[in-house]
């Protein structure tokens, strides 16, 4: 229960180097991790050595006794095995000697390995294991202490002054493990997966892909990709308190009323990007009727608020009834009004309800002075008029086509108006800020791969 089992394959520098007399990697992990379990990896010519001295040995108990602590040994001997260099021995050698320690293991156990003591082949084979995800362990490394490549000398060696004289041995030694982040070949697939699913703004998927990975690799990403998925929904809520957390800020437009306006058209234009036509068409009249009435506020001094009124009604659902409000033209504050005589004149009469793109972009032609401004309001107006209610109340493909046939328009001409008619509006857009979503989604790749 709760231990600490090392594994480690036995080096040149075990257990402490002749040459500098400090720990090798091997004593140096344990005395850092104090582990319960120690299993050492012997080759043959390490095997010689521990037959000799008892090297590995007396040097874990002479810890053990500083520590004031026990550890249990297991010695796993390879006497037939002297060509050290053949990785595919020791991938296949290490992968039937993890499967053991793991069927044995207890859930609340650690397993640390040792990646820096041992031949390249060695060390070539537990990262591989590693990579391959089977086996979730703790990869240490230990750096030497002049930071470049260890010496071996084995010649004269004395394990008992090679232990008085061990410097690491002192109160204050330098700790000079490291754990090193070693993704799995699942996560790394995983990550080019999710990579796929920003190239299409599928955020939802990507979100899905993540949640199914060790919060080790996605912990530096995952909190971006719900905030890119709540962006789309226009969820801002969730939007700002990611923003918080993170101190990380995506959004160019940020007052409040401008910027649902904005991301809105950032969302519809996705929708064109991924050539779901239909979406696109159906989402545009909410957008034109909300551009043509802040061009009226903005460019003609004209608020339709001060001439409208809130409707209510209740929709009765399954468990509850919902009370959805509307704004409609209120005909006692319109009455001898300029709005209501240009309204008349257009519509004959008027006792309109409910407010429509066609009656602002009426009061546009009639109260702006800005040709381009009118022309834009009744393109936009066109082509709602043309296709959107055949895409909303009709069960019919929408193909790039069939909207140039109705509007005379291409799905990405009609977004460039939608853009154009933004300049009339007061909100201050760049033509960079139309790329933002790209943006965000390079940012959020650059965390990919970090942990």
């Amino acid at each position: 229960m709760n231990q600490v089992i090392l594994f480690s394959p036995i080096g040149g520098t075990d257990p402490i180097s002749a040459v500098n007399y400090r720990d090798g990697s091997m004593l140096h992990i344990c005395r850092v991790y104090k582990p319960s379990k120690v299993i050492l990896y012997m080759s043959a010519e390490v095997l010689d050595y521990h037959k000799k001295d008892n090297r590995y040995l007396y040097c874990l108990n002479r810890l053990e006794k500083m520590q004031e602590r026990t550890m249990e040994y297991e010695l796993i001997a390879r006497p037939e095995l002297k060509n050290v260099q053949e990785f595919d021995y020791f991938y296949q050698d290490f992968h039937k000697i993890f499967e053991k320690i793991f069927n044995e293991k207890d859930v609340t156990d650690t397993i640390i390995v040792n990646v820096s003591s041992g031949t390249p082949a060695m060390k070539s084979g537990l990262l591989v294991l590693q990579t391959l995800g089977e086996f979730p362990c703790k990869m240490v490394q230990v750096a030497t202490p002049e930071q470049k490549m260890n010496e071996h000398s084995h010649k004269g060696y004395d394990v008992e002054v090679a232990w008085d004289l061990n410097e690491d041995n002192e109160e204050g030694f330098e700790n000079r493990c490291k754990e090193i982040q070693c993704p799995t070949l699942s996560a790394i697939k995983k990550e080019e997966i999710i990579k796929k699913h920003l190239s299409v703004y599928d955020y939802r998927a990507a979100v899905s892909v993540a949640k199914t990975m060790p919060d080790l690799y996605t912990r530096n990403y995952f909190d971006y990709l719900r905030l890119a998925e709540s962006r789309l929904l226009l969820d801002f809520s969730t939007v700002d308190k990611i923003i918080r957390e993170k101190d990380y800020q995506c959004l160019p437009i940020r007052e409040s009323g401008k910027r649902k306006c904005f991301e809105y058209a950032l969302s519809l234009q996705i929708k064109l990007w991924r050539e779901e036509y239909a979406d696109f068409i159906r989402g545009i009249t909410p957008l034109i009727v909300d551009l043509l009435e802040m061009a009226l506020k903005y460019q003609c001094k004209i608020d339709i608020n001060k001439y409208c009124r809130i409707k209510s009604r209740k929709i009765e659902l399954k468990n509850k009834s919902l009370e959805v409000k509307t704004r409609v033209w209120d005909m006692k504050k319109l009455q001898g009004t300029p709005l209501l005589e240009a309204l008349d004149k257009e519509f004959g009469c008027f006792r309109g309800e409910n407010i429509y793109s066609v009656h602002l972009q009426s009061l546009i032609h009639i109260f702006s002075k800005n040709y381009k401004m009118i022309g834009l309001a009744k393109d936009l107006t066109n082509v709602e008029g043309r296709i959107r209610n055949m895409a909303a109340h009709e069960i019919v493909s929408i193909t790039e086509d069939t909207i140039v046939e109705r509007t005379e328009l291409t799905g990405k001409q009609i977004m460039e108006k939608i853009k154009e008619m933004f300049n009339f509006t007061g909100i201050k857009i760049k033509s960079n800020d139309w790329n933002s979503y790209n943006d965000m989604n390079d940012q959020i790749i650059c965390k990919l791969g970090t942990f």
